[in-house]
């Protein structure tokens, strides 16, 4: 469980001193589906960086499975991100000389997994995301959508608790939208938390829960109609 308590980010320079998040009070259980919204600016990024120990709350605390991580080493909260998190990012983040199974691969090849499990687990995902075909292809020969399943299929390997997806089909058409959008439901349905932000009111209430923010304070939350099928 995730648990945010009088979170605030201040962003600070010579001459300018900004807020980004401002008193956030956030509790996530394992295995919901949550999204934020707001307009842009409104701290929906760095809400999701502090919840993936990619950057530190400036003020409160932070609790992931009872254990308090705001004041862990880098070190420490390194370890914790590559036990727990998984992103996706609109951009894909791909690397462009390794093939798809080369991408898939990379966090198992970081995790020191042997090759024969390796070969294993990428196998079994490449089929789970219908990407066989297209394994030795290099990110430049797939399309948007495609790029977007390889990005996801290499943030699943390992198999993470939570996945932080900013924006994740921003760059995509709406019918390949809608594939990602499908392919993060069944995630969530296996029992992975998804953090996702999102502009897509439509894609929102796709998840459990709607936190709406604005000028980094948490201004509504709202559960959305799929909530009512849980």
């Amino acid at each position: 469980m995730i648990e945010l308590v009088d979170i605030g980010k201040i962003f600070r320079n010579k001459d300018v001193e900004t807020k980004a998040l401002i008193n956030i009070n956030l509790t996530i259980s394992d295995g919901e589906f949550v999204s934020i919204m707001g307009p842009s600016g409104c701290g929906k990024t760095s809400l999701l960086n502090i919840i993936g120990l990619i950057d530190s709350p400036s003020l409160g605390t932070y609790s992931l499975d009872g254990l308090l991580v705001s004041d862990l080493s880098e070190r420490k909260r390194t370890d914790l991100r590559k036990d727990n998190f998984a992103f996706i990012f609109q951009s894909f983040n791909l690397i462009d000389d390794l093939t798809v199974w080369e991408n898939i691969e990379l966090p198992l090849v970081y995790q020191k997994v042997p090759q024969i499990e390796r070969q294993n687990s990428v196998n079994q995902i490449l089929e789970r995301f219908s990407l066989k075909h297209r394994a030795n292809y290099f990110p430049n020969e797939l399309s948007g959508g495609q790029q977007q399943l390889v990005a996801i299929a290499r943030a699943v390997i390992a198999k993470p608790k939570v996945i932080l997806a900013d924006e994740p089909t921003g760059n995509l058409d709406s019918t390949h939208g809608e594939d990602i959008i499908q392919q993060l439901i069944r995630l969530n349905e296996s029992g992975t938390t998804i953090i996702m932000v999102t502009h897509s009111m439509m894609q929102a209430q796709r998840s459990h829960r709607i936190i709406h923010l604005f000028d980094g304070h948490i201004v509504t939350e709202s559960y959305s109609r799929a909530t009512a099928k849980l």
